[in-house]
């Protein structure tokens, strides 16, 4: 299969090249695994300050395009690229996929799906991750600000004013940038991240098993837990996801997929560098709603 340069090249060689590129290698990957192909693309690392590249409600539109017409017997193979982005969005996009396919979904992670990608990934039944692969902790986030630093500093204002009552001045000026009602929702987003989670992969990942409660559990624990990964940018390789306790894939164990996979991770990447496209969601058939900082989406 093309590598990088391959792919610039024939991208250069033909008529509406990008559009092109991109449907063929995802024909292609149809072609080989007898299932149905979305793209959910984001390119968030070429326009980082573009708000359209973030999940949003309005991708619902994209799938719903692009599910449209599939027979959805054979399931669906999902390529995420996401830095992720609403909580509320994510859940919904979920729950669509799983009224539209069931379980019956794989996920292909060719480099990044952070935060709400991860998400997504969690409530598939296999995840296919490649060396380059990585996820990311699913630790709520407020406007950047982490729900468990919140909590965190509150435990230690708290804390160091019983020791210290000379220091409540100073934190009072700290915890004082919060709204009355600030601590509770971190509560609150950090309980329903771990529930949420652990319900999609009790319900896909691990069903039919009788740990499966367990399990999804322990894996939950380990990507909301901001006192281990430290930052929420945390990038999580393919093997620490195993270890967590996550059905993960190799790439490099079927020579042939990993080159398709890359491949249109590759087609993807150079769309975003050539074009105005900020998101793209895309089915195997050529179907496709392209975002982008204009105010409305074309296809």
């Amino acid at each position: 299969m093309p590598n990088w340069a391959n792919v610039l090249k024939e991208i250069h060689d033909c008529e509406a090249p990008l559009d092109s590129v991109r449907r063929k290698y995802l024909r292609q990957m149809s072609e080989q695994t007898g299932r149905n192909v979305i793209a959910y693309y984001s390119g968030w690392l070429q326009k980082s300050r573009s708000a359209m590249c973030f999940i949003s409600d309005i991708d619902k539109n994209g799938l719903m395009n692009t599910i449209h017409g599939l027979d959805r017997s054979k399931g669906l193979d999902l390529f995420l690229h996401t830095p992720g982005g609403d909580f509320a969005a994510t859940e919904s996009l979920v729950d669509y996929l799983y009224q539209m396919f069931g379980t019956n979904i794989r996920c292909f992670i060719p480099q990044l799906a952070m935060s709400g990608g991860t998400m997504i990934a969690c409530a598939c039944e296999e995840i296919f991750m490649g060396k380059e692969s990585n996820i990311g902790p699913i630790d709520p986030q407020f406007g950047g600000i982490p729900a468990h630093g919140v909590l965190a500093e509150f435990k230690e204002a708290i804390e160091s004013v019983k020791k210290d009552p000379d220091s409540y001045p100073i934190w009072q000026v700290i915890i004082g940038k919060y709204h009355p009602t600030f601590i509770g929702e971190c509560r609150n987003a950090i309980d329903l991240a771990s529930e949420i989670v652990e319900k999609w992969l009790t319900r896909g990942m691990f069903a039919g098993d009788k740990h499966a409660a367990k399990k999804a559990k322990h894996v939950v624990d380990k990507l909301n837990n901001h006192a281990d990964t430290k930052m929420h940018a945390r990038h999580i390789h393919a093997d620490e996801a195993k270890s967590f306790g996550l059905k993960i894939s190799m790439l490099e164990d079927n020579n042939n997929l990993q080159d398709l996979v890359l491949t249109i991770h590759h087609a993807y990447m150079h769309t975003f560098s050539a074009s105005s496209a900020d998101k793209i969601i895309e089915n195997h058939l050529g179907h496709a709603i392209v975002l982008n900082t204009m105010p409305s989406p074309r296809s």
